[in-house]
């Protein structure tokens, strides 16, 4: 089984789960930020389903359903909650009740009560990582946060901490903190993160990939045309930033990439998704994939790849030269 070791000491396989889908709906303005309706039952289900087939690492976010993702995270885990690493996120402010984005959350006070509203909804009395959920802050805005998550942590309220960010100089200036120990960035076979790499092996980081499926395109089940989304799914119509899919239809490029290199993903009985997560397994050593899920079936999927492990060095190569990698 592909299995990495934390800062803490502890082995882990190297696969979390990400609880963006499982929120639920949230919102800023009209722009949709959730994945449309959820069914908090399956979610439970998948959760549980997830602990049983191994996985150890959970990933979610404050802002995700307006508070909703952790809550759902925590009633899954019930008694088993000690046996998991979860990661969560702050910096967007949000209405629980509007379930409303409102803006950047960076003033220690701010900070100090969103991680006393995480470790509620979680039901933990520390969390074991943190993230700074801002990708582009500034590095001199970001100062004052990071001093005050390590004061959290030397109070016990944090294990440690990190930024999602996909910019490598960000990381860089706050790897060498105590305390600082992962990156949450982009991975997939459309964003390489080749200048994030180097960062996580000068400084020892461990990182976790988000959006290792391109948020479900390297699921290999799209057609190009094809509208799939509720309008309360951020892919229907997404901010600019979201490239897989453009007015809900997914994007024509990346789906002739994918069709260049499905049979590549699929070496040794891979689904397209497990060969996606096997590619960044063999790209770095130190990259945890948090795929998204919303089902029993999406779980067992992507829990499946952890058998095959790494797609082998020349696969890789191939796929890299086919990709432009």
């Amino acid at each position: 089984m592909t299995e990495i070791t934390l800062w803490n000491g502890k082995v882990i396989p190297r696969l979390g789960m990400g609880c963006w889908a499982i929120g639920g709906q949230f919102w800023a303005g009209q722009q949709a930020l959730g994945w449309g309706d959820v069914d908090d039952g399956e979610s439970i289900a998948a959760i549980r389903r997830a602990l049983d087939l191994g996985i150890r690492c959970f990933d979610t976010a404050d802002v995700y359903g307006a508070g909703h993702s952790e809550t759902v995270l925590a009633e899954a885990l019930g008694s088993r909650t000690d046996e998991v690493l979860i990661s969560t996120k702050f910096g967007n402010g949000f209405d629980p009740v509007t379930k409303q984005a409102s803006g950047v959350v960076d003033d220690p006070d701010s900070i100090r009560k969103a991680i006393e509203a995480s470790l509620k909804r979680l039901k933990r009395d520390r969390l074991d990582l943190v993230y700074f959920h801002i990708n582009d802050h500034s590095i001199e805005a970001a100062e004052p946060v990071f001093e005050t998550l390590a004061q959290l942590r030397r109070e016990g309220k944090v294990d440690a901490f990190g930024w999602s960010t996909d910019h490598p100089e960000s990381v860089a200036r706050f790897a060498p903190m105590e305390g600082f120990t992962s990156v949450q960035h982009d991975m997939n076979l459309f964003q390489p993160a080749q200048a994030m790499l180097p960062i996580l092996e000068k400084h020892s980081l461990c990182s976790m990939a988000r959006q290792p499926l391109a948020m479900g395109l390297l699921s290999g089940k799209f057609k190009a045309g094809q509208k799939s989304f509720q309008s309360s799914d951020i892919r229907a119509a997404g901010p600019q930033w979201l490239s897989y899919f453009v007015d809900g239809e997914p994007n024509p490029q990346m789906l002739a990439t994918i069709d260049a290199v499905r049979e590549l993903l699929m070496t040794g009985g891979r689904t397209v998704t497990q060969g996606a997560l096997a590619w960044i397994w063999a790209r770095s050593s130190r990259v945890i994939p948090i795929p998204g899920f919303r089902t029993v079936r999406q779980v067992e999927e992507n829990a499946g790849a952890l058998e095959k492990g790494p797609l082998p060095a020349p696969v890789l190569d191939q796929i890299n030269r086919l990709t432009e990698v």
